[in-house]
C-alpha cells in the first residue's frame, strides 16, 4: 500500500534558552531527543527549524530604552525627530519608541492611516469613505482625526494606540505631536529629522525623502546597528525584528546565524547519517482575515538556512491535470497517469499552464510561516520544529 501520510510538521519542545546557552548544542540534542520519544526516524531532507528568538537570547543580542536613546542622540542631535510609519504594536515598537523620545527634544509622529505596514488598522476604509477623507492625499492632525474618527481601539488588544504613543513619548519628557499622513514627504513640513520605521518599503521611503529635501534620514535599521555603549546589534537590521524584552530593553533580531545553521546540520548528519536542512525563522507571512494584520513584521522571515532550501517550489498542480489532460481518466489509471506526468516534469515550470495555483513564494518563506504557526507565540514551549515529508510528492512511497 502507498505512504498515506504526507508532510508532518512537529514542534519540539527545548530548554528554556538563557544568553550564553550553546544553541547549537541544545537545538541538536533536542530534536535527537524528541525522536526517541516520538518514535520517528530521521530522512535526507528533513528539516529542523528554530525561532529567531532562541538563537538571540543566546547570544545576548538585547539592547537598553537609554542604548537607543544614545544611538538616536548621536545621529540626530536630540532635537525634533520625524518618526515615520512605525507600526502599532506594544511588542514590536513601543519600547523602541520610548529609546527615541529619551533621544529626542520632541518626537513628531506620522501613523500612516487607516492601518500601518503590517495591517494594524487605526479606522476602516468604510469610515474613511464616510467622512469624505483621501488616504493618498490627506494630512490629519490628531485633533482633526478625533474629530472625524473619536477614539478607535484595536480590534483584539483594546489599545487606542494614538493616546498610547503619545502618553508614552510625554512620559518620557519630550513633547509629542502626531499626524496622519501617506505620503512621506508630509512629516518634512514639521522637521527635516526622519527616522523611518517603516520595514519592507523602507528603502523606497528614505529615497523619496532625500531626493525631496531631508537633511537627516535614517531608518530603523540603521539604530543600533553597531554597539553602543557595549549592547547587543544587528549591522544588517538593527532594530529592526527586535521584540520587547523587559520595559526598558529590547532583544534585538539575531545576528551571525549563518554559522549556527551549518553547525547544527554537521551535528545531526553526525548523528544521524542524513543531510537535514537547517534554518532559523521569525515572523511568517499571512494575513488575519479578521484583524487584518499581516503578521510579517520582522525584516526577513529567514536570516539563515542551509543550502538545500534555497529557491522555490516546483510543482504540479493536481487538480489542474485532473480536471484537463486526464479528464477522461479514474481510479488507478488516473492516478498512475498523474505519477507519470510528475514523474517527468521539467526542472523550471515557471510559466507553464500545469503549475498555475501553485504557490509562487520562496521556499524559505512558506516554511517559516509553516513553523511560525506551529510553534505559535505563547507558552507551547516549542521554539524548535522539525519537518518531515515537505519535498515529496505524489510519486514518494
Amino acid at each position: 500500500m502507498s505512504r498515506m501520510i504526507g508532510t508532518v510538521s512537529r514542534g519540539v519542545r527545548a530548554p528554556i534558552i538563557k544568553e550564553g546557552d550553546d544553541i547549537v548544542e541544545i537545538v541538536t540534542s533536542s530534536v535527537l531527543e524528541a525522536s526517541e520519544d516520538a518514535g520517528f526516524k530521521f530522512n535526507d531532507r528533513d528539516i529542523v527549524a528554530m525561532t529567531e528568538a532562541i538563537v538571540a537570547r543566546a547570544q545576548g543580542n538585547y539592547a537598553t530604552v537609554d542604548d537607543i536613546a544614545a544611538d538616536v542622540k548621536a545621529k540626530f542631535g536630540g532635537e525634533t525627530v520625524g518618526v515615520i510609519f512605525p507600526i502599532l504594536s506594544r511588542n514590536r515598537f513601543a519600547i523602541c519608541l520610548r529609546g527615541i523620545a529619551k533621544g529626542a527634544k520632541k518626537v513628531v509622529i506620522m501613523l500612516s492611516y487607516p492601518s500601518d505596514e503590517v495591517g494594524n488598522h487605526l479606522i476602516s476604509m468604510d469610515a474613511i469613505d464616510e467622512k469624505g477623507v483621501d488616504p493618498y492625499k490627506d494630512v490629519l492632525s490628531t485633533a482633526k482625526y478625533r474629530e472625524l474618527f473619536g477614539y478607535e481601539k484595536h480590534t483584539f488588544t483594546g489599545v487606542d494606540y494614538v493616546e498610547y504613543y503619545e502618553n508614552l513619548v510625554r512620559d518620557c519628557g519630550a513633547e509629542c505631536e502626531i499626524i496622519f499622513a501617506n505620503n512621506a514627504k508630509a512629516i518634512l513640513d514639521y522637521t527635516k529629522n526622519v527616522l523611518c520605521c517603516d520595514i519592507h518599503t523602507r528603502a523606497r521611503t528614505k529615497r523619496i525623502l532625500k531626493a525631496a529635501g531631508a537633511e537627516n534620514v535614517y531608518g530603523l535599521d540603521e539604530i543600533l546597528n553597531a554597539p553602543v555603549n557595549g549592547s547587543g546589534f544587528n549591522a544588517d537590521y538593527g532594530l529592526l525584528g527586535s521584540n520587547k524584552a523587559t520595559e526598558d530593553k529590547v532583544k534585538l533580531f539575531p545576528r551571525d546565524c549563518q554559522p549556527v545553521v551549518d553547525a547544527i546540520q554537521k551535528k545531526l548528519y553526525d548523528a544521524t547519517g542524513k543531510k537535514i536542512e537547517v534554518m532559523v525563522y521569525g515572523d511568517g507571512a499571512f494575513k488575519d482575515p479578521v484583524g487584518k494584520i499581516w503578521e510579517l513584521a520582522d525584516p526577513v522571515v529567514s536570516p539563515a538556512y542551509t543550502s538545500g532550501l534555497v529557491g522555490t517550489p516546483n510543482e504540479l498542480k493536481l487538480k489542474y491535470l485532473a480536471d484537463n489532460e486526464f479528464a477522461a481518466l479514474s481510479g488507478d489509471e488516473l492516478k498512475e497517469a498523474i505519477k507519470g506526468k510528475i514523474q517527468e516534469k521539467d526542472d523550471n515550470l515557471v510559466g507553464n499552464m500545469v503549475s498555475e495555483g501553485t504557490t509562487p513564494r520562496r521556499l524559505t518563506d512558506l516554511i517559516g510561516s509553516l513553523c511560525d504557526l506551529t510553534s505559535g507565540s505563547g507558552d507551547k514551549g516549542t521554539p524548535i520544529v522539525f519537518i518531515q515529508g515537505y519535498f515529496d510528492n505524489y510519486t514518494t512511497d
